[in-house]
């Protein structure tokens, strides 16, 4: 049976809750606690009442495998989540952003316990979230003198606070000349230091609020976090399910029209030849930019007329550019046209060319598309160019998965099933196309619908 101690703390009346059950491996009883406050103006009988529900309730749990976590914070387990995802494979650039947004969420409920969470709490952080005071995101931080003194009193090394800190050894330098550093990296510096940020340094926050989907972002997170806890029965349920996230509005994916694909198709003539063969590819495949950057010839199959997508390359600044599967992991094959075909021969020539001219300092890869030493490329490059393309040629602002979204419509639009089109865009489900292009699709069965009645109700009169 549960045990019950009233304690008379300074800030009002709660209850110790202790259930004794089992023995460890040494004999020792094993105990389970909980502690239980009455809401303000609570009569003191009522709270009695009610901390025996709360015993009861909290003696059931801990019959059903269920123990309430009430040492771990929100941060330390998330943490540990964190390193559990990445263990199993998450992909490097999910765990940053989960890092990423653990930081952010830190000040208003990394210290609260795991079993203390409530769904009012999160929707309170959702909207201190979408507050322009609360985005660091971008801000920059200057150094207040107080800096520099609050490092000498720590008695540490720059060396020290950067790897205490996991900054760079150059930001902490930037940081003491009076240089601005991103707001993120000096809560970073400042929490080694036990000191709010806002004591050793200046910030220009943004006043731009967080949008909702980058809300939407953190409570996922926290979602996944809570979800976690909740399946080694450390808390009794996900709270994050229970709160109110805002909602976020699908837009409809743009696409470009046939005749501005022919523009940019004739823009392209004059460009360098790399430039050109990707966007190509971009266009004729609509493949992620990352999986065209990851091409290697020996993935592609010119006699056949198609390619291998199984790889993505990806950047990011702890780990430069690498290496890893697709989206979905899975390996699709695209069909591609004799012109493309005929495009991919002259330009594997070209690459041969500028090996042999390279001589010595050329990295044979295998990549199609390389930096001018063989290298593979950053494939955010292709962004930035085909933005600087763009302007320079007068053309509609042009980014990669917008030709992704063409080849979408186009199909569609021609009457290919939607499983076809799913696994040419390499979607994990079939669903997921639906989602997307629903109003495409729509679109198509409202076309379909006419060429029904053409035929069927409209046919002319001899």
């Amino acid at each position: 049976m549960a045990n019950i101690k009233r304690i008379d703390g300074k800030t009002g009346v709660s209850y110790k809750i202790t259930v004794t059950r089992g023995r460890d491996s040494s004999g020792k009883q094993i105990r389970h606690y909980m502690t239980w406050t009455p809401p303000a103006g609570m009569g003191e009988k009522r709270a009695e009442r009610e901390a025996q529900k709360a015993a009861i309730q909290f003696e059931t749990q801990i019959e059903q495998g269920f123990q309430a976590d009430d040492r771990q914070s929100f941060e330390q387990y998330a943490r540990y989540v964190i390193d559990l995802k990445e263990r199993n494979g998450i992909k490097h650039n999910t765990i940053r952003s989960y890092r990423d947004i653990l930081r952010r969420i830190v000040p208003s409920i990394g210290s609260m316990k795991l079993g203390d969470i409530r769904p009012q709490h999160l929707n309170k952080l959702y909207k201190a979230l979408q507050s322009p005071d609360e985005r660091l995101s971008g801000a920059k931080a200057v150094s207040k003198e107080t800096l520099l003194e609050c490092i000498k009193g720590a008695g540490m090394t720059r060396e020290a606070l950067s790897k205490a800190a996991g900054v760079s050894h150059t930001t902490v330098t930037q940081s003491c000349r009076g240089a601005a550093v991103s707001a993120e990296k000096a809560a970073l510096i400042a929490k080694v230091l036990g000191e709010q940020v806002e004591n050793l340094f200046t910030l220009t926050r943004l006043q731009r609020p967080l949008s909702n989907k980058t809300v939407l972002e953190h409570h996922r997170f926290i979602h996944t976090v809570l979800d976690q806890a909740e399946r080694e029965m450390l808390v009794p349920y996900n709270a994050a399910a229970k709160a109110s996230p805002p909602s976020v509005e699908r837009k409809p994916p743009e696409y470009f029209q046939p005749e501005q694909i022919a523009a940019i198709l004739e823009a392209l003539e004059d460009e360098p030849e790399k430039w050109r063969v990707i966007t190509h590819l971009l266009i004729v495949t609509g493949c992620r930019r990352g999986e065209i950057a990851a091409l290697k010839w020996q993935k592609v199959d010119l006699e056949r007329g198609r390619l291998e997508i199984s790889a993505n390359l990806c950047y990011s600044k702890e780990r430069g550019i690498y290496e890893t599967s697709t989206k979905t992991g899975n390996v699709r094959f695209v069909n591609i046209p004799v012109e493309t075909v005929a495009l991919l021969k002259r330009y594997r020539a070209s690459q041969a060319e500028l090996q042999l001219a390279n001589g010595d300092r050329w990295q044979d890869t295998g990549y199609l598309f390389t930096q001018d030493d063989g290298r593979p490329m950053n494939p955010t490059s292709i962004t930035a160019w085909l933005n600087k393309f763009s302007r320079r040629r007068g053309l509609p602002h042009i980014h990669p998965h917008s030709f992704r979204h063409s080849v979408a419509s186009v199909l569609i639009a021609s009457g290919v099933d939607i499983v076809t089109v799913s696994k040419q865009l390499g979607h994990a489900q079939v669903s997921t196309t639906g989602d997307v292009y629903a109003h495409v699709i729509e679109a198509a069965k409202a076309q379909a619908t006419e060429c029904i009645a053409d035929v069927m109700l409209r046919r002319k009169k001899a």
